[in-house]
């Protein structure tokens, strides 16, 4: 499966959000594809998501397969990918 991070530079909920979302799809064997919407020719992208990022979506955004935005949704993520949910961290 393809995943696809909206996010922006200077974001600390995108960079938490990345940092979660890596082990989670790495072990699920899902890529992640990261665009920044703020980059030449994302304008769509940033008119529509702007202060909604980071924005995760299974598949491309224009498929509006929405799965979380702003925090990390461990459990519908893993529903996506066709697993359990993960167990919390620090756990």
């Amino acid at each position: 499966m393809r995943l696809t991070l909206l996010v922006r530079a200077y974001c600390h909920l995108c960079d938490e959000m990345a940092e979660a979302l890596r082990p989670i799809a790495s072990a699920a064997g899902a890529s992640v594809e990261m665009v920044d919407v703020d980059a030449p020719g994302n304008e769509e992208l940033e008119a529509a998501w702007g202060d909604r990022v980071p924005a995760l979506f299974a598949g491309p955004p224009a498929e509006r397969t929405l799965l979380c935005a702003t925090r990390l949704d461990p459990g519908c993520l893993a529903s996506a990918l066709g697993g359990a949910a993960p167990p919390p961290a620090g756990r």
